[in-house]
This record gives C-alpha cells, structure tokens and sequence, in this order.
C-alpha cells in the first residue's frame, strides 16, 4: 500500500497561525488570504531556535531553583524561602493544596517540558519514524500545559497579597521569581519555534530540515 500523497505533492499548504490550507504557489512572498500571515512550509530554522530557547530555559532554570522565590517575615523573624524549601514549609504549615500546586507548577511541569522537547528536537533531528503519532500528542500536550506554567508566579503573588493584610507577617518575592518567569516563557518560545511537521519527515524527504 503506498503511503499518502504530502501536501506538496498535491500544490497545497497550511497556515502556521489559522491552520487555513491553500494553494502552494511557490512564491517567497504569499500570505495567508484568511490572516494575512506568511505563508511557509517550514517555519524557518526551527530546531536551531527550539534548541536554543530551550537550552536557554534550562541554564535559567537553575539560579531560578537555587535563589529564593519569597522573603517571609512573621513576629518578627524572617528568612528566604526557594521553591522546595516554600513547597515543604506550605506542606508543614497545614496548606498541602498549595504545596503541591506549587509542587507541580514549579517542577513537574518544567521537568517535563524539557524532557519531551528535548525527545522532539532529537527525534526530529535524526527524522526517526518511532511512535509518531505519540509524539505529535507529546507536543500538543506541551502545547496546552505552557499556558499553565505561571501558575506558580501567580500563587506566590496571591499569597503575598493575602498575607500582607496580617500585621504580625508578611511575604515578598524574590530574585528567584523572575528567573522562573523567564524560564517558563523561553520554554512556552521553544515550543513555539518547533515545526511539528518535522515529526512525519523522512530521509528521503526534500522538504527543508532546519
């Protein structure tokens, strides 16, 4: 059985930002008829950007795990709290729901975010045909999860405002905070830079690779 015909093959391409297909006409400067975005086959440099973006989040990721998020003062004495450090404190404090909400915002999201990107940057790389489908399900569930990455950044913010109604306490972020906010968009970028298309490439294709 021979496999189906590429979009190319056909005179047909999609829209990287509505998903509109049109007619491929091979003209560097086509735009989309529906958004009016560039019309392209491949987003351009796609695995050089993802890579970087992504190895970029990672160095951020760990000043963003080593320097305090928070400053929390009550009667009077005070010291700096990282994520874990906060995540166990919240956990000791009775407040487990916000504990593992910062838990898994603040480390099982990132973790995993790196993990399966890296997977797509290296399986796309060497156009491996392994579980393909499940990738493209891979991707579409960084997709979604990126868009729940601050939740952490909004938590902290939520107490710091809670807390500040208290006389004898009170909270403040911290360096660390910023390091984890860039982190989070540098990964949602690298995400965003990666052409999923590249998953159903194969070695004898002549679509661009980059």
């Amino acid at each position: 059985m021979s496999a189906p015909p590429r979009a190319h093959q056909i005179g047909l391409i999609g829209c990287h930002a509505c998903g509109l297909v049109c007619e491929d006409t091979s003209d560097a400067q086509a735009s989309c008829p529906r958004c009016g975005s560039p019309l392209r086959r491949r987003k351009p440099n796609s695995l050089t950007r993802a890579w970087a973006l992504l190895l970029a989040g990672f160095i951020f990721y760990i000043p963003a795990n080593v320097l305090p998020v928070m400053y929390t003062r009550l009667l009077g004495s005070g010291g700096d709290s990282t994520i874990l450090s906060g995540v166990v404190e919240f956990w000791h404090a009775g407040a487990w729901d916000i504990a593992l909400l910062i838990f898994i915002a603040s480390v099982a999201v990132p973790c995993t975010k790196f993990v399966v990107l890296g997977l797509l940057l290296v399986t796309a790389r060497g156009r491996s045909r392994w579980a393909r489908r499940e990738r493209v399900r891979l991707y579409r569930l960084i997709e979604f999860i990126g868009y729940w990455s601050m939740l952490d950044v909004l938590v902290v913010a939520l107490v710091c405002a809670l807390v500040q109604f208290k006389t004898l306490s009170s909270i403040e972020p911290r360096i660390g905070i910023v390091f984890f906010g860039m982190v989070v968009i540098l990964t949602m970028l690298s995400a965003m830079s990666f052409e999923p298309r590249l998953i159903w490439d194969d070695e004898d294709n002549d679509d661009t690779h980059a």
